[in-house]
């Protein structure tokens, strides 16, 4: 227990001293160069901080959502023929029923949808 609050309070001393370094020795002089889109050498056309809609983060975050399912997923064929292979289908069949809820609560909320 004395290593693991030894290596707690050290990772913390370090992540605080490293931070306070970085916003002291930090050089911010923006000008206007720096603040303008690149856009292949020509002066912009408009405004490149358009506001994004919320309904590309929802599939982004879809994606990862099943692609992290898939991952975890993935070693099962092995983890059943551990010693207790009910608990591994019941972990499972958790994993799959709660993410299914949750695409089935937004398609029925309309998460999902493009056009409103």
């Amino acid at each position: 227990m004395n290593m693991i609050m030894f290596m707690l309070t050290l990772s913390l001393t370090l992540s605080i001293v490293l931070t306070t370094l970085n916003f002291w020795l930090a050089q911010m002089n923006p000008d206007s160069e720096k603040l303008s889109p690149y856009e292949c050498g020509f002066d912009p056309l408009g405004s490149a901080r358009l506001p994004f809609s919320i309904r590309f983060f929802l599939v982004a975050i879809l994606f990862l959502l099943f692609d992290l399912e898939i991952a975890l997923l993935l070693p099962l064929p092995w983890a059943i023929q551990l010693q207790s292979p009910i608990l591994t289908f019941t972990w499972t069949s958790t994993l799959i029923i709660i993410l299914t809820l949750g695409l089935v609560y937004e398609w029925t909320q309309g998460g999902l949808e493009w056009a409103e």
